[in-house]
């Protein structure tokens, strides 16, 4: 007889601009939202917004359990106070200090290292083997997480993400503005919505290509021994411009939660 399925979690990643929101089972994101991450929302406004969600797949079933990685305190608060009071019957984990993710953190001090990253290498580690390279092209950050042979995060680099690059050109430069975020004609732009629409899209594939090349150098690993993937909801604007990838994960942050999740329960 097959398998039985496995567990339905609503899964959640609570980042700085967005938060991705997917039901998940058995390693598959079955539906997925992305909506903005507003500090005033309150946890009754966080109730009815998931629950106006989740009535649009009804088809697909009840989740059964919740499960958050956040990296804002003010909004994982809200989180925290909706979950037991709107859906008590849910087991949840929140990915924090003192929940068991199988990664050991070889960092000066672990507790700084947001959980959105520790639940990527975990993912990473899970379904591309060691060692590996996960480059998350986030809106406000493009985070680079790196994971030995044995399955350790060893550490990483966070540089500016593509939209607040943006943002702050438009806001800083006299006779600049924001621009749709598309791939231009050519590296050489003829005007200057694709001038800034190249330093960013080819800009940024220059940056990761290099920085995987000189984590790729400390490592001390050969091309073929190293996986280096691509997520974030950016990475479809960039990671086609890199030679440096060997697999492209949209939901692998949210595939990483659901391993926390049967971890922990």
């Amino acid at each position: 007889m097959p398998d039985a399925p496995g567990l339905l979690l609503l899964a959640a990643d609570i980042g700085n601009a967005h938060t991705v929101l997917g039901l998940v089972r058995d390693g598959e994101v079955l539906a997925d939202w992305r909506i903005s991450t507003d500090e005033r929302r309150t946890s009754d406004e966080w109730a009815v917004l998931i629950r106006g969600l989740l009535a649009g797949v009804r088809e697909l079933g009840t989740p059964e359990g919740v499960v958050v990685c956040a990296t804002v305190p003010g909004v994982l608060h809200e989180w925290r106070d909706m979950v037991p009071r709107h859906f008590p019957e849910l087991p949840t984990v929140v990915v924090e200090a003192g929940v068991r993710t199988g990664v050991p953190v070889l960092m000066d001090n672990p507790r700084e290292v947001g959980s959105d990253r520790i639940v990527n290498a975990l993912a990473a580690a899970t379904r591309y083997g060691g060692p590996a390279i996960v480059v998350d092209f986030g809106g406000t950050a493009t985070t680079f997480d790196v994971v030995d042979s044995q399955g350790r995060y060893v550490g990483g680099a966070i540089a500016p993400g593509i939209e607040i690059s943006l943002e702050a050109l438009g806001r800083r430069g006299a006779q600049l503005r924001k621009v749709e975020l598309v791939r231009p004609r050519s590296v050489i732009a003829k005007n200057t919505v694709e001038a800034l629409q190249s330093g960013l899209v080819f800009g940024v594939a220059a940056q990761v290509e290099g920085m995987v090349a000189r984590m790729r150098a400390e490592l001390g690993e050969p091309g073929e021994g190293l996986s280096v993937v691509a997520t974030g909801y950016l990475a479809d604007l960039v990671a086609g411009e890199c030679g440096c990838f060997t697999d492209q994960d949209p939901w692998l942050t949210l595939r990483g939660l659901e391993m926390v999740f049967l971890r922990n329960s």
